[in-house]
């Protein structure tokens, strides 16, 4: 089957779906985007997904291109399209095309591009061995909870870590604090119990995986604390973790080549992840 991608009102190849060369998102990074999990070909958290994206978008001062019905119905039609079953869909907009300047132009419309793909998740042998992340400086700009297409920072540090042999980069800031990975939430915990994540302040992103899991703590009778902690603290820590929108929830036991625990995934982090994939399975009932 032919991929099929959405831009701007119209479904085309995948190979032939273009945007304008003066296209904001392109030459400025002017734009905002979503990754949504599909999981038996239901949309995983949307209403979450959705908001955040509005509010990436408002906090850009870009104008909000459909309703969320609207993303709805095509996000849908674009997975249809596409035979994806388990997968991901990639929801971008931007500010739209004009020629370049760096003030906002007047009159434009945003841009809007959906591509679908399949997607099985991480490896399983990631589950049940848990993954390796390396530190590195946090050297993105001041607004990473504005879920921008601004990513090369996370890109060179993403690198970084394979370079490593590592699955993941846990950022730092310059107080010696993990705010989150490239592309995830971090997380400990620690003897006593107490599941800690850093606050959803400017410095992180604010995890679609996060905001769902922290509904579910309570059920695993587990306390959370959302503050800042240091690199110390997480190679003290007895278990420790990632959560996004592809892993979901993914044990990590090592961190600069120092083992977490007993280097290996503990039955916390197993039970968070089989708690956290029992809700994903629950959001397609009824549908």
């Amino acid at each position: 089957m032919s991929r099929i991608a959405y831009v701007n009102g119209r479904y085309l190849p995948h190979r032939h779906a273009t945007v304008h060369v003066e296209d904001r998102g392109f030459q400025f990074a002017d734009a905002a985007y979503e990754v949504i999990a599909v999981k038996d070909g239901d949309l995983i958290d949307e209403g979450l997904h959705l908001r955040r994206l509005a509010r990436s978008l408002g906090e850009l001062r870009i104008t909000r291109p459909m309703s969320d019905a609207a993303f709805g119905v095509v996000m849908r039609e674009v997975i249809r399209r596409n035979g994806v079953d388990e997968g991901i869909i990639y929801v971008q907009v931007s500010r739209g095309a004009a020629p370049r300047d760096f003030a906002f132009p007047r009159g434009v419309r945003p841009s809007v591009v959906m591509t679908s793909r399949r997607h099985r998740g991480p490896d399983p042998r990631h589950a049940r061995d848990g993954v390796a992340v390396i530190t590195i400086r946090d050297i993105r700009w001041a607004r990473p909870d504005i879920k921008s297409v601004a990513l090369l920072p996370n890109a060179l540090g993403k690198q970084q870590a394979k370079e490593a042999g590592a699955y993941e980069a846990w950022q730092v800031d310059p107080e010696g604090r993990v705010t989150e990975g490239t592309s995830s939430n971090a997380w400990i915990i620690t003897a006593a119990d107490e599941v800690i994540t850093r606050q959803a302040d400017h410095s992180i992103l604010n995890g679609v995986t996060r905001v769902g899991l922290i509904d579910l703590l309570a059920q695993a009778g587990l306390r959370l604390v959302e503050r800042p902690f240091t690199v110390a603290e997480a190679k003290a820590a007895r278990e420790a973790f990632l959560t996004s929108t592809t892993n979901f929830v993914l044990p990590v036991v090592r961190i600069d080549e120092a083992p977490v625990g007993e280097g290996k995934p503990g039955p916390v982090v197993a039970r968070l992840r089989e708690t956290y994939l029992s809700y994903t399975a629950e959001q397609g009932i009824g549908r």
